[in-house]
C-alpha cells in the first residue's frame, strides 16, 4: 500500500477540518465522477490525495437498480477494504446497505474492471483494515469521532471466483 507523500499529507490535514468536510462532502463525488469522465476515466480529484480511488457499482438495496460511486480503495493484495465513513455524518451511506443486501459488485479500478464480493468485517479483521485506512487517510479518526454513535463499519471486498 502506498503511503500519502508530505503535500498529500498537508491536504488530508485540511480536509479533516469540520467545516471543509462539510463544503466537500457532498461535493467530491461529483467532482471526481466529472473529472473521471472528461479524462475518459483515468484520473479524479481525489487522486492528488494520494489515495487509490475505485468506482464501485452496487445493486440498490431498495431499488435493485445499479448505482455507481467512487470511494477510497484500501488495497490488501486483491482484496479491498472500502470505510463506511461516510465522512462522518449520522448514517451509514446507501452503498453500505447496498452491499450488505447484494454483496456482489463491479469495481473498476486503475482502468480495470473486476467482479468482487463484499461482506462486513468483524474484529479482528476490522481493526486490521481500520488501522490501514487511519495510515492512508488520519481523517477517518475524526470522522469516528463525529460518528460516534456509530461503529463505522468496514466492507472488504474480494475477488469472485
Amino acid at each position: 500500500m502506498k503511503r500519502p507523500n508530505l503535500f498529500q499529507r498537508g491536504l488530508h490535514r485540511f480536509f479533516m477540518v469540520k467545516q471543509v468536510t462539510a463544503f466537500f462532502a457532498p461535493r467530491t463525488h461529483v467532482l471526481d465522477k466529472f473529472i473521471l469522465k472528461v479524462s475518459k476515466g483515468k484520473y479524479t480529484l481525489s487522486e492528488i490525495l494520494g489515495w487509490n480511488i475505485a468506482q464501485v457499482v452496487t445493486t440498490g438495496a431498495k431499488s435493485g437498480e445499479k448505482h455507481t460511486i467512487i470511494l477510497i480503495a484500501v488495497m490488501d493484495g486483491e482484496k479491498i477494504a472500502l470505510i463506511a465513513s461516510n465522512f462522518g455524518r449520522k448514517p451509514n451511506p446507501g452503498w453500505y446497505y447496498n452491499l450488505k443486501k447484494h454483496p456482489e459488485c463491479e469495481v473498476l479500478l486503475n482502468g480495470v474492471a473486476k467482479e468482487y464480493v463484499a461482506h462486513e468485517a468483524e474484529d479482528p479483521e476490522r481493526e486490521i483494515y481500520w488501522q490501514k485506512a487511519v495510515a492512508l487517510y488520519a481523517g477517518y479518526e475524526k470522522y469516528k469521532e463525529r460518528a460516534s454513535h456509530r461503529r463505522i463499519p468496514v466492507m472488504i471486498l474480494e475477488p469472485r471466483k
